[in-house]
């Protein structure tokens, strides 16, 4: 069944400076296509310097000339709460949109990503008046103080796999700490994030507060990193970039940075691991959902020899069971890939891989609807930590397979030589559940489950070439505050 007709969805391509949409026709533009079906549907500017210093400028005047900042804590919080409201209510167009142009199906749109950046933005809005700093232990006849401050304006640059939720947790926590943004959406999916800065405007966050720059990211990205007036910048994407951000924050501040990058997290699965139709369907899950375009997918399975090939066999059998489809498509169950380019590049890894030894036990290649960019889910067995599959971020339905004999064997296995983003263990044993939680190196660990809970107090981050500070959690609201140090001597004045 389809759940709406893709060319009725045709949004406006602009920036969105001041609480209003900016067109800007001098400039370059990108065409956007929809991933299900290869076809352009919008055009995209591209916010040069110049667009960028007059969004930042913006969100400075306006960052300084409202109440943003300095209002009291619960009335900003109360504002973010009405935006959450609005965003709640607006599913029935925020769906389709996010949809349309992502690789998130609408009915996962509609019943998980729009509810769940609501109630991101009510959680981010609690901490409003929580986070005032503290008293110093100081002498007797000092008074030391430590003030959190806002930065003023924080530049976001966000990815394309979720793209409201992601929008949410930057923009959520740098406002409920009192800051301006500047939001750069990935150009592959741009849309919603316009749409959200709408709403807020409707209730009652300051016009400029909330500010969106369009384009790509050597271009607008570099120009927004590069900002004098940009105190902070936080992003979430790959390593690479991650990487290119920071450098450009470092030569042109030097600033702070928040970076979610790539992972290669591993599933350890070991003989006693309870229920093994509950965990196949569960680690075919962590590697399909979103067709594996998930930071923190479970893309390396690492499992005791005793049970291997049963569990894998009972892998591929769901893997076989979904059908891929576009996101408008009520019964698909395997979204696309987000474009043809990224495709080929996931089919290129496995081609390496299998070169290098790897053994295909399952999947392998395009296939799907016609135009659209569908990538079979994919097992690999027999690699080794140095085969492409285990060493590079594939960013689809793409799980490798490990064998070990005992606990030190797995654990060694489980941990990457550069990446740390989060990783699963599955045992019946506690001790060693606690034991490889505490040997392996990530920002996350889950036991006896995989993927995140929708409890937003939990902060999200990596270790290594996964990234720097945390998203989520009181975490990522500290990260959006600056600390001010006071010392008050109110000493009696001697005779």
């Amino acid at each position: 069944m389809t759940a709406f007709e893709p060319a009725t969805i045709t949004p406006q391509g602009g920036h969105y400076i001041g609480g209003r949409l900016v067109t800007d026709d001098r400039h370059a533009a990108l065409t956007v296509r929809r991933p299900s079906d290869g076809e352009a549907y919008a055009q995209l500017p591209v916010a040069d310097a110049a667009m960028v210093d007059r969004a930042v400028e913006d969100a400075r005047r306006a960052w300084t000339a409202s109440d943003w900042a300095t209002q009291p804590p619960r009335e900003r919080a109360r504002v973010l709460r009405r935006w959450a409201d609005l965003v709640e209510a607006d599913v029935t167009t925020l769906a389709p949109l996010e949809a349309v142009g992502s690789t998130r199906p609408v009915r996962d749109a509609r019943g998980w990503d729009v509810p769940f950046t609501a109630e991101g933005l009510r959680f981010f809005a609690e901490y409003a008046d929580k986070l005032g700093g503290e008293v110093a232990a100081t002498r007797r006849d000092n008074l030391g103080l430590v003030l959190t401050e806002p930065y003023g304006v924080v530049g976001a640059i966000t990815p394309w796999n979720f793209p409201l939720v992601m929008v949410s947790w930057k923009v959520g926590a740098a406002m409920a700490a009192g800051n301006a943004i500047v939001l750069k959406p990935s150009e592959l999916t741009p849309f919603s994030a316009v749409r959200l800065a709408e709403l807020a405007v409707q209730a009652g966050v300051p016009a400029g507060i909330f500010n969106v720059v369009q384009g790509d990211g050597l271009t607008t990205g570099d120009a927004l990193c590069r900002h004098p007036r940009v105190a902070k910048m936080t992003f979430t994407g790959s390593t690479r970039t991650g990487a290119a951000i920071m450098s450009a924050c470092a030569l042109s501040g030097p600033k702070p940075v928040t970076l979610e990058l790539g992972g290669k997290s591993p599933q350890l699965v070991f003989d006693d691991a309870p229920d093994i139709e509950k965990l196949a369907a569960m680690i075919a899950k962590a590697i399909t959902g979103n067709a594996g375009q998930v930071c923190v997918a479970g893309s390396r399975l690492i499992v005791q020899e005793g049970i291997a090939e049963a569990l894998q066999a009972r892998i591929a059998e769901h893997f076989a069971a979904l059908r891929p489809g576009a996101t408008w498509d009520e019964g698909a169950t395997l979204p696309p890939i987000i474009s043809a380019p990224q495709a080929g590049r996931i089919d290129d890894i496995v081609s390496r891989a299998v070169q290098a030894g790897a053994e295909l036990q399952y999947g392998g290649g395009r296939y799907g609807p016609d135009g659209g960019a569908y990538y079979r889910p994919t097992l690999l067995r027999g690699v080794d930590a140095h085969n492409p599959a285990v060493v590079e971020e594939i960013f689809g339905p793409v799980l490798t397979v490990q064998t070990f004999r005992d606990e030190e064997e797995g654990i060694a296995l489980a941990s990457h030589e550069h990446y740390g983003l989060a990783a699963g263990v599955h045992t019946a044993d506690i001790g060693r559940a606690l034991r490889a939680m505490r040997a392996i190196a990530a920002g996350t660990v889950w036991i006896n489950r995989y993927g995140r809970s929708a409890d937003f107090v939990i902060p999200t981050g990596g270790y290594g070439q996964s990234g720097i500070g945390k998203d989520l959690g009181r975490q990522a609201v500290e990260a959006n505050l600056r600390h001010k140090s006071v010392l008050i001597d109110f000493a009696a004045p001697q005779a």
